[in-house]
């Protein structure tokens, strides 16, 4: 398994984000980005997830919920990758595709377009 640090790899997801354009940030809301290090039991292999409400779903019922989740996996990431390049280009991957999720675009959509 390829070794990296927490600080490192919490980085990487930082520059991840920046990569957003910022008419894009703008409009995201209500949302949290975590760094975890493994994910539910029940899927070892997930390199993200994102639970909430996406955008596209929101009406005027949405007010005063919790912020929607954005976790990235650290030890999964981890494990599929060979260098640390792969990370950069993985975590990135991730975390756009998740972002995605909060914009209501779903898997099929990201798969076709490189995305998934």
């Amino acid at each position: 398994m390829l070794e990296m640090t927490r600080e490192s790899f919490e980085e990487l997801v930082s520059q991840a984000l920046d990569r957003i354009p910022p008419e894009l940030t703008r409009v995201m809301d209500n949302v949290a980005v975590f760094v975890e290090d493994e994910p539910p039991a029940d899927d070892p292999e997930l390199l993200g997830l994102y639970e909430g409400t996406p955008l596209t779903d929101r009406g005027e019922w949405y007010a005063g919920v919790l912020p929607d989740r954005i976790s990235i996996y650290m030890g999964p990431t981890l494990r599929h990758c060979e260098t640390a390049e792969d990370v950069v280009h993985e975590v990135a991957v991730t975390v756009i595709h998740e972002v995605a999720h909060h914009f209501g675009i779903d898997d099929k959509r990201l798969h076709e377009l490189g995305w998934g």
